[in-house]
């Protein structure tokens, strides 16, 4: 498969990294509010940060690649 940079997927990405973003920062409230608080602060740092990566792949246009690959192992015998 060839890798293709995409502008939509550009956009896309920089949404996914702000939002990845916003949960690093502001995980004390976010885990106050919807989650069981202290106990859980390093999860939703995790969620953000997870987010972040996936933000940045997609930026690049990498998720296609990784995802292709990804199924023609899982499904190699099939094809």
């Amino acid at each position: 498969m060839d890798w293709n940079y995409s502008i939509g997927w550009l956009f896309v990405g920089i949404l996914i990294l702000a939002a990845g973003t916003a949960i690093t920062v502001l995980y004390q409230k976010i885990s106050d509010t919807w989650a069981s608080g202290p106990a859980s602060y390093d999860k939703v740092k995790l969620v953000g940060i997870i987010t972040a990566i996936l933000g940045l792949i997609i930026m690049a246009n990498l998720h296609t690649l990784i995802l292709s690959l990804f199924v023609s192992l899982v499904f190699k015998g099939f094809m």
